[in-house]
């Protein structure tokens, strides 16, 4: 029971790894200067 409580909590922190910084415009849109364009959410 503990091995799954472990893992439910690696997965629910990892979320926060594919999360990232930079302001959003006023549609939630990133700006994608490596690669041109943009990203909404």
């Amino acid at each position: 029971m503990k091995k799954i409580a472990a893992l439910i909590a690696v997965l629910c922190l990892s979320f926060g790894a594919l999360a990232h910084s930079g302001g959003t415009d006023k549609n939630g849109c990133h700006r994608d200067h490596r690669n041109g364009g943009s990203h909404c959410h």
